[in-house]
């Protein structure tokens, strides 16, 4: 069985919204606010596109279905981003981008955001740890740790929003 695909649709201004269709055909969408809150969707079985519940979780509540949700993830070694004060957040690159085909180093995200960029996810494979020679391109979605500001702010200068 293949993996469910996720969607990921940016909402400029509000966040960015995930979507998934399980192997029952049922739609389920996660809006991830920019404020750190969520909104859980839940459409109805027989029309995809008609909202049948939605539930609004704050930052802690939304951490709390995740340990449900996933409960191995919990490791001794692991760094939890939520007690420290950070975010790690996927920002894909537009085709459209003007950083398609660019420099990572070109986009200064580092000095002008203090978020990281640890990792870029291009089609099946995973570069972590780019270097600033390391060329962008159109479709990368680049995993970005740092504050909820620095990381908006690497949002903006990716053109998310």
């Amino acid at each position: 069985m293949s993996a469910p695909r996720l969607r990921t649709t940016p909402l400029p201004g509000i966040g960015v919204q995930y979507d998934l269709v399980t192997r029952e055909q049922r739609h389920l969408s996660v809006v991830a606010h920019r404020d750190g809150t969520r909104t859980v969707g839940l459409y109805q079985a027989d029309d995809p596109e008609s909202c049948a519940e939605s539930l609004r979780l704050t930052g802690a509540e939304a951490g709390s279905l995740i340990d449900a949700l996933m409960p191995s993830h919990h490791s001794a070694s692991l760094l939890y981003t939520t007690d420290l004060g950070l975010v790690a957040e996927r920002i894909e690159v537009a085709a459209t981008s003007r950083w398609n085909g660019r420099l990572l180093g070109d986009t200064r995200m580092r000095t002008e955001t203090g978020s990281s960029i640890v990792a870029v996810l291009r089609r099946a494979e995973a570069i972590p740890s780019p270097a600033p020679d390391f060329r962008l391109a159109g479709g990368d979605t680049l995993i970005v740790i740092g504050t909820r500001e620095g990381v908006d702010a690497a949002a903006a200068i990716l053109g998310r929003e």
